[in-house]
């Protein structure tokens, strides 16, 4: 999916054969279904050879700390038997999962002790206000002095235009690969408004629906009147500064674009195989950011309710929660590299 975002100057990317989390640690191969043992060969060997040949003074993992049952393990061995010049971050989410299988994952991975190990520092993008990972996730005492909580990555927003006629509702499920059952359902209720209520509705895809439920979704729904089908949009800004309020999941990345435009949202998180956007739903609709339909209350009647009840709420000031990641990020990355600097300069006398 990278492909269809726009790449910056002097970047490059490398495409690692896709991997499908069926269970909380549980793999296997996206497409390849039928070849997983290799897929995890060739990823193994693909980012071995990119590590070390490209030799990176900084180095951000995503996450896991040993990667995908420890797919990264002997890259960061060899970086550090080597001795080679480089700060070695692991970027994780505000919300992993909840704390007890979290912990249990962190103890079976040994993600703890590679952190305390290989590691120069970890990176919340998150609020320690909102959730407070170090603790509920039981960091030792040597991971917490190299944890950094950066705050929520601000995406560039545009202005909110205005427009005539009725309310406009952008209804979006990231991917889209599970997202099926809330575009339906949100559809379905929909329906069932009287005539006298009008609201003009985007629908959003997402590359990864599958192609059976898209052709359903258009087969049944397709004709209804002030309702537009989009396939995929990489970004989402226009749609966003057009919207008087979203129905989403509760992803990561689709809050922070929430929060970044101050928009009015319906969150419907996902429940397995984490529960990381139950969490984070839960959380924010306590500061009153969101309203929220818990996964196993989802119905057309309860979410169209709560998509006019959020569309008679008057529109939200700035949200009291801590954007500031991506400034506090790239902060962390110079005092990394200045000190790499420093440590090869000293060594170099």
């Amino acid at each position: 999916m990278i492909h269809a975002f726009r790449i910056p100057e002097r970047t490059d990317y490398i495409k690692l054969p896709c991997l499908d989390r069926h269970a909380a640690d549980r793999y296997g191969a996206a497409f390849l279904t039928r070849r997983t043992a290799e897929v995890v060969d060739i990823r193994r060997g693909v980012l071995e050879q990119a590590i070390l040949g490209f030799a990176p003074h900084l180095m951000i993992v995503d996450k896991r700390a040993g990667g995908i049952d420890g797919e990264l393990i002997e890259p960061l061995r060899a970086l550090r038997r080597r001795r080679m010049p480089v700060k070695i971050v692991l970027g994780i989410r505000d919300i992993i999962d909840e704390p007890t299988p979290t912990r249990d994952s962190f103890k079976r991975a040994r993600d703890l002790a590679t952190i305390a190990r290989y590691y120069d520092e970890v990176w919340i993008y998150g609020s320690r206000a909102i959730f407070d990972a170090a603790r509920e996730y039981a960091f030792p005492p040597d991971v917490c002095e190299k944890t950094r909580f950066c705050g929520y990555l601000q995406r560039p927003a545009a202005r909110a235009r205005p427009h005539d006629g009725p309310p406009r509702a952008l209804v979006t499920t990231g991917g889209g690969g599970d997202g099926t059952d809330l575009i339906e359902t949100y559809l379905e209720g929909l329906l069932a408004l009287p005539r006298s209520v009008a609201l003009r509705t985007t629908v959003v895809f997402g590359p990864q629906m599958p192609i059976e439920s898209r052709s359903r979704i258009l087969s049944r729904y397709g004709n209804i009147g002030d309702v537009t089908f989009v396939e995929f949009e990489p970004d989402l800004t226009a749609r966003y500064a057009e919207a008087d309020v979203v129905v989403s999941m509760a992803g990561y990345n689709t809050v922070c674009e929430l929060l970044s435009f101050g928009l009015r949202a319906v969150l419907v998180p996902r429940c397995n195989p984490v529960r990381e956007q139950l969490l984070r739903a839960r959380l924010l609709a306590a500061r009153g950011l969101f309203e929220f339909v818990e996964p196993a209350d989802l119905g057309p009647a309860m979410l169209m309710d709560k998509v006019l009840g959020v569309l008679k709420s008057p529109p939200p000031g700035p949200p009291a929660i801590d954007l500031d990641g991506l400034p506090r990020i790239r902060q962390r990355a110079h005092a990394l590299l200045e000190d790499l600097d420093r440590c090869c300069a000293a060594q170099s006398r």
